[in-house]
C-alpha cells in the first residue's frame, strides 16, 4: 500500500494533535502526480479541482512555496511536507518521518537526496514512489542548479 504508515505512535510521545490524513491513491492518481510535479499545470489543477488539492498543493510546496508547505501542514498531510523538508536534508523532518514509520516517504527522501540505496530500497518496496522520489530529485536538483549558477541574480 502506497505511502501508509503502520499507525504506531511511540509511547514516549504526546499524541498527535492533528488528523494525518491517508496517501491511499490509485496507480492513475499516481502517475497524474508524476506528471504534475514535472510541471504539468494541466494535470496539476485538474488535481487540485477533483478531490488531490493536497498533490497539486505538494507540487507548489515542491518548489519551495512555504504558504503551500503550512497548507499541508494545517489541512492533515504534515507527512508530504515532512517529505518535502527531509528531502532537503531537515534532519527534524526525516527523524519525524521515522519516528511515526512513513518509511517509504524517508526512503523518498533520502532518495531524493541522490542516496542510491535508498532508490534501491524504493524500487523493491515500492516502484511508483521510486519514480515520485526521482521526479522529485529533478525538481529539487533544478532549483538547486538555478540558486548557484552565477548568470542568476541572487538575493
Amino acid at each position: 500500500m502506497f505511502f501508509s504508515n503502520k499507525k504506531d505512535k511511540p509511547k514516549s510521545q504526546a499524541p498527535v494533535q492533528a488528523t494525518i490524513k491517508p496517501l491511499n491513491y490509485s496507480n492513475k492518481i499516481l502517475v497524474a502526480w508524476g506528471e504534475a510535479i514535472s510541471g504539468n499545470t494541466k494535470i496539476r489543477d485538474f488535481l487540485m479541482k477533483n478531490g488531490y488539492k493536497e498533490l497539486g498543493v505538494f507540487c507548489f510546496a515542491l518548489t519551495n512555496d512555504h504558504k503551500s508547505l503550512q497548507w499541508l501542514i494545517q489541512n492533515g498531510y504534515p507527512h508530504l511536507a515532512a517529505l518535502i523538508k527531509a528531502s532537503e536534508e531537515d534532519q527534524t523532518a526525516m527523524g519525524w518521518l521515522h519516528e511515526y514509520k512513513f518509511d517509504v516517504l524517508k526512503f523518498m527522501a533520502l532518495a531524493i537526496q541522490g542516496d542510491k540505496n535508498a532508490m534501491k530500497w524504493l524500487n523493491t518496496k515500492d516502484p511508483f514512489a521510486g519514480q515520485l522520489a526521482l521526479k522529485m530529485k529533478l525538481v529539487k536538483d533544478h532549483i538547486e542548479e538555478r540558486n548557484n549558477s552565477v548568470h542568476q541574480i541572487n538575493p
